[in-house]
């Protein structure tokens, strides 16, 4: 990407954002955008392959990529990521050298900018300060798979919902959801090892009970302390 391209501007400004990038001095920044590429994917359409994301490191600039794993033979769907806005993709790929079998979606019109992944493995060696970003931003990627785990294998729907909503709450005085706020209940469901039913009648029943509340097919929290009692008041059965 040339500096005096129209878009470099914004990308530089959204890795100063990012939690992979931010820290890094201008100087260090600029030379690194100046490797990547920018591309687009239209909304609702697949994206990045398994084959691309062995060979090129892809960073979000705008916009929302679902990552799912599909069952062959059932064609069943749980996604296994869902990111946004300065997130990369794939560290798993980048860490192994080994293709990633995942099938990738675009939510939004969505914006990247990509570098061969040699590159990355580069920069991680001749740059430690990049390490202390890249840590705890794969720790917090391990975590996120760890709880879905710990979702599917121990917990009920209900109870999956409510960790779902939580995990993409802002808190503060107006709790905001971030990410997953528009996405349909049969996406919800896959992000829960669920089906669009059982969503459907658990949201329902939050919005009877004044928890959630639906804006233009808009998600938005209402009560958010009584969310988080659901997960005490609510039987651990297996739905």
């Amino acid at each position: 990407m040339q500096p005096d391209s129209p878009i470099f501007a914004t990308c530089y400004k959204r890795l100063q954002r990012s939690p992979l990038f931010a820290g890094l001095d201008g100087e260090t920044l600029r030379q690194m955008l100046a490797a990547f590429s920018f591309k687009t994917w239209s909304r609702k359409t697949p994206a990045m392959n398994s084959r691309q994301t062995r060979e090129k490191f892809y960073v979000i600039i705008s916009g929302r990529l679902r990552v799912n794993r599909i069952n062959p033979e059932t064609g069943r769907e749980l996604t296994v990521a869902l990111l946004g806005p300065g997130d990369g993709f794939d560290i798993i790929s980048l860490l192994d050298h080994q293709e990633h079998e995942v099938a990738t979606t675009a939510l939004d019109d969505l914006e990247t900018i990509s570098t061969p992944i040699a590159n990355v493995r580069t920069w991680i060696r001749e740059h430690p300060e990049l390490n202390r970003t890249f840590l705890p931003y794969l720790g917090e990627q391990l975590r996120g798979l760890e709880e879905l785990a710990t979702d599917i294998s121990l917990h009920d729907t209900l109870t999956r919902l409510v960790h779902l909503i939580l995990r993409h709450t802002h808190p503060g005085q107006r709790p905001e959801l971030e990410l997953i706020h528009d996405l349909s209940h049969e996406e919800l469901a896959g992000m829960i090892g669920s089906v669009r039913a059982v969503v459907n009648r658990h949201l329902q029943n939050f919005k009877k009970e004044g928890i959630v509340e639906t804006h233009r097919n808009h998600l938005v929290v209402k009560n958010l302390h009584a969310l988080l009692e659901k997960i005490d008041e609510h039987p651990k059965s297996r739905l």
